[in-house]
């Protein structure tokens, strides 16, 4: 990996709400993380393993307009369902970067999550892909899975809108 694909990756990461990135090439692995101040390079010296997917957590959730609407989905194992109550009480997951919304990890897979699952803390939801690489979005919180907002491979937005979780008490 040369300087100017590393400088491309920190702008990348600049851009975007990812907070790190890691890439392997020819059996050396560079980590560029961003936290509060500068942008860190780590470079290790010893070799790891070979397959590896980066990971990206969901910024902090946010409560939603509960007047949203929802479409269909052209899934059906990922089916949305619209909540007929007032779901001022739902707690919505962003997408954290631009890309493409995977409901799972492959087609044949089933999906992470479904309408109705209970998902704790840390669990993956959904894959978001970004400039070739799968970033996991995982749930910043524990309780029921109420809406999902997008269809799978869909383009989403920063800031778009993807769950809608029923926090438990």
């Amino acid at each position: 990996m040369d300087l100017k694909e590393i400088q491309s990756l920190i702008k990348l990461l600049e851009e975007t709400a990812m907070t790190e990135i890691e890439v392997e090439e020819d059996g050396r692995r560079i980590r560029i993380r961003k936290e509060p101040g500068p942008t860190t390079i780590q470079v290790p010296n010893a070799y790891h393993e070979a397959s590896f997917v980066p990971t990206v957590s969901a910024p902090a959730v946010q409560k939603e307009n509960p007047l949203e609407v929802v479409g269909s989905s052209s899934r059906s194992p990922v089916s949305k369902t619209p909540i007929t109550e007032p779901n001022d009480h739902l707690i919505v997951v962003h997408s954290p970067i631009v890309g493409t919304f995977y409901a799972a990890h492959s087609q044949e897979a089933d999906p992470y999550v479904r309408v109705g699952d209970f998902v704790k803390k840390g669990q993956t939801l959904c894959i978001v892909e970004a400039m070739k690489l799968m970033n996991e979005i995982e749930s910043d919180l524990s309780g029921t899975l109420a809406v999902i907002c997008v269809d799978d491979k869909s383009s989403v937005e920063f800031g778009q809108p993807l769950f809608k979780i029923e926090p438990s008490v």
